[in-house]
């Protein structure tokens, strides 16, 4: 028998995507994504802490704002952040070094990790209860939901953020990325019971497709209908 667990209302950033209508509309098919390297501008942070960031580490940085703002009770949840991609703006750039230089600068690698993204939003919104990422191989998002929610199917959690986020993919990789991948970020909260004010909808693993995008219009169109 499968376990019933639920997932808030999605904390989104995109861009191209402004507000709920718009996200709706993009969950319809009326909108899209635009494929560009636009990022939140964390003007609630300090300008020495987000001038050197990329676009992924900004969306997550602002998509945890987004719901921390929103739900401050979740500042006390763990976090569990996934992706299919990282930070491969920082880690061509660090290729590319090695190739032409032979040489990293340290400043760039410490940036291009995976747990980058998620340590910099723990950091920016004053999360306490630390953070797992999760990297799920051939884009399947069903699996690394399965990995982030399996302390609230164990019954050992009763609630963790859970974020996913891709940044734009490099130009140099246009031959050889898969095609329709647009930048996209969000920040939920999965819990073994619904939260009041959090508009959670009720899942079973079953219902959880294997393509984020999929999943995400989905979930769109069940928390803004």
């Amino acid at each position: 028998m499968q376990k019933n667990f639920f997932i808030s209302k999605p904390f989104l950033y995109a861009p191209g995507l402004e507000n709920e209508s718009d996200w709706l509309s993009w969950a319809e098919g009326k909108k899209e994504i635009l494929n560009e390297k636009t990022s939140p501008s964390l003007s609630y942070t300090d300008p020495l802490f987000r001038r050197r960031l990329s676009q992924l580490s900004k969306m997550t940085v602002d998509t945890v704002h987004q719901l921390v703002e929103f739900y401050p009770t979740a500042t006390s949840f763990k976090t569990v952040f996934t992706s299919f991609r990282g930070e491969i703006e920082r880690e061509f750039k660090i290729s590319k070094s090695i190739v032409e230089d032979q040489m990293i600068l340290p400043a760039t690698f410490s940036l291009s990790v995976f747990n980058a993204p998620v340590a910099l939003a723990s950091m920016a919104n004053k999360l306490t209860a630390g953070y797992n990422t999760v990297f799920a191989p051939k884009e399947n998002f069903h699996d690394a939901l399965l990995s982030a929610a399996c302390s609230i199917l164990a019954e050992t959690q009763n609630e963790i953020i859970f974020v996913y986020g891709d940044e734009l993919i490099p130009a140099d990789y246009e031959k050889v990325a898969p095609e329709n991948r647009p930048p996209l970020c969000f920040a939920t909260v999965i819990s073994c019971k619904e939260i009041e004010n959090l508009n959670s909808k009720e899942y079973t693993l079953s219902e959880i497709p294997q393509n984020v995008y999929d999943f995400i219009q989905l979930h769109i169109k069940k928390c803004y209908n």
